[in-house]
């Protein structure tokens, strides 16, 4: 699921190279943590956040095939 969220967000930015993505395993919960560049931060997140919501929805929707739970945090 990390690939699949660096995927998408180098698909949406003007700097790729810029991104990362953390991973960290809880016992219940998945958390990753989305980091761009500061001058991608809004094509990430959206008009009110509409991108963010839309990455989120593929990510959960990928995460209950596997069930497991997942939660994306954009980070600046």
């Amino acid at each position: 699921m990390k690939e699949l969220v660096r995927f998408l967000a180098q698909q949406l930015v003007n700097n790729p190279e810029a991104v990362e993505v953390t991973e960290t395993r809880g016992e219940a919960v998945t958390l990753l943590e989305l980091r761009v560049a500061k001058e991608d931060l809004g094509r990430v997140i959206g008009k009110q956040g509409r991108t963010a919501k839309s990455i989120r929805i593929i990510l959960n929707a990928v995460a209950a095939r596997n069930n497991c739970k997942v939660t994306l945090e954009i980070v600046e």
